[in-house]
């Protein structure tokens, strides 16, 4: 039965040209074995006998001889209607074709018969690999030394490890495009790195000197090579200034961003899911309204200017909270988080809002109130869950994006994070840093959109018969 599922696996697999080639590539040292059963079924198979037997029989029958008669009388008609003096040989040359493309149509409609009743089966690459799954010896030797196959076609029957293994797969073509982009934008830029860094008084020779320390007197394609070779080994470089390697300058500041980030997405879920769902269920009331108008202020409101009013009243008049960020102390968090969770919240609540009095209506709610359930139970099961969907899609992106870093809040509250400290090196150019920050983005963008994906399929019956029937 294991056997089975591999081959149906792999023949449904061998259909997709992308993972045709990743099977012949882990499966290279098995190939060999495969194509020389290949090509011995095909020297015996029977179809290719049934087939000599088809075309002797409608020779015999005098189809061909009729195909033929027909033929001509259609290129003759063909060359009236156009007006067209041919050659002999030309003309010929258009009733073979014609003979031969209608002879093989029917000749492949009765092997298609012989097919249908169970006579006679193709032979290809897939079923020959089938075939010799049956063989034990053959299956060790191919699980040894095609071992990295087998994992592909496991993570392929598994309709959830294939979606998260193609979505990786693209994150890294979206990374190399993304750094290619950025790259080229860094070397078409005036500015000067050496220049920014040595300053003005620097001499041509220490210039020099600099540009070929970190390569940049290279040509275009060499660095642009250079950089993605340092993607594919993890080795990101070090920084023009300060010299440090920038793989652990972000990661060090990675769990300062991640606080503020997690501690601002829960002060904005415990706000704006249930303002959302009462304002639904209250549609015009004054509670609506006046929900409404502290939704629009807060998408309004500047981060950068709400940060200094809370810095104004709660640090310096009433003296209760920190102005500035420090690391392990709670209440440094309190701040910025209300700041960078304000905006979230305005936005998550108006889509709670909206998704919800588009499901409020539906018919399957009328039934569940029909049928006496709670109200309660009627707004968390029936509404809320079916209106689940944008509402993930709203958090997952704004999460994202605040895990890549919100430099302005960084900057107000003297964060640390990942995102000032992207933007300041973009003003040097120190290039290894900027780029770096580029592909710290697009991987947490990429795995966000990833993990709301999937979070659809566990609210969603419907997506996830999808994804398993893709």
């Amino acid at each position: 039965m294991m056997d089975r599922g591999v081959g149906a696996t792999f023949e449904k697999m061998y259909k997709h040209l992308i993972y045709r080639v990743l099977l012949i590539v882990f499966g290279i040292l098995s190939l060999p074995i495969v194509l020389i059963k290949y090509f011995k079924d095909k020297m015996e198979n029977q179809q290719e006998v049934i087939k000599k037997s088809i075309v002797s029989r409608l020779e015999k029958e005098g189809v061909k001889a009729n195909i033929t008669e027909t033929a001509r009388e259609q290129a003759k008609r063909k060359q009236e209607f156009f007006n067209r003096n041919l050659s002999s040989a030309e003309f010929e040359k258009q009733v073979n074709i014609i003979i031969n493309k209608q002879f093989e149509e029917r000749v492949s409609n009765e092997l298609i018969l012989y097919q249908q009743k169970g006579e006679v089966s193709a032979v290809t690459i897939c079923s020959s690999f089938s075939k010799l799954l049956e063989n034990r010896l053959f299956f060790i030797y191919s699980l040894i030394f095609s071992f990295p196959m087998y994992i592909l076609i496991a993570l392929y029957k598994n309709p959830y490890a294939k979606y998260i293994s193609e979505r990786l797969f693209m994150m890294i073509f979206v990374i190399f495009g993304v750094t290619w982009l950025v790259f080229t934008i860094l070397y078409l830029s005036p500015m000067n790195p050496a220049v920014n860094i040595l300053g003005q008084t620097a001499t041509p020779e220490q210039v020099e000197q600099f540009n070929a320390v970190y390569g940049l007197d290279k040509p275009y394609i060499v660095q642009l090579l250079n950089t993605f070779k340092s993607l594919f080994t993890f080795d990101l470089g070090k920084s023009y200034v300060g010299n440090e390697d920038v793989f652990t300058a972000i990661m060090r500041k990675f769990p300062v961003t991640l606080q503020v980030t997690f501690a601002s997405l829960f002060i904005a879920i415990i706000i704006a899911i249930p303002a959302g769902i009462v304002s639904a269920i209250k549609q015009y009331s004054s509670f609506d309204y006046t929900f409404m108008l502290f939704a629009l202020l807060g998408l309004s409101i500047p981060n950068f200017w709400l940060g200094l009013i809370l810095i104004l009243n709660f640090s310096i008049r009433l003296q209760w909270l920190p102005a500035t960020f420090m690391v392990g102390n709670w209440k440094t968090l309190i701040m910025p988080s209300i700041v960078l969770g304000t905006g979230l919240a305005a936005s998550v609540a108006r889509m709670t809002r909206s998704s919800m009095l588009e499901v409020k209506n539906m018919d399957y709610v009328f039934t569940a109130r029909a049928k006496g359930l709670s109200e309660w139970k009627v707004i968390t099961r029936h509404i809320l869950a079916n209106a689940m969907i944008p509402i993930i899609t709203v958090i997952g992106l704004q999460f994202g994006g605040m895990l890549g870093g919100s430099a302005v809040t960084e900057k107000v509250f003297n964060i640390n994070g990942v995102g000032s400290f992207i933007v300041d090196k973009q003003f040097v150019p120190d290039i290894p840093i900027v780029l770096a920050g580029v592909v710290y983005v697009a991987v947490i963008i990429s795995l966000a959109n990833l993990l709301v994906d999937l979070i659809y399929a566990f609210l969603d019956p419907r997506i996830k018969s999808k994804m398993k029937s893709y």
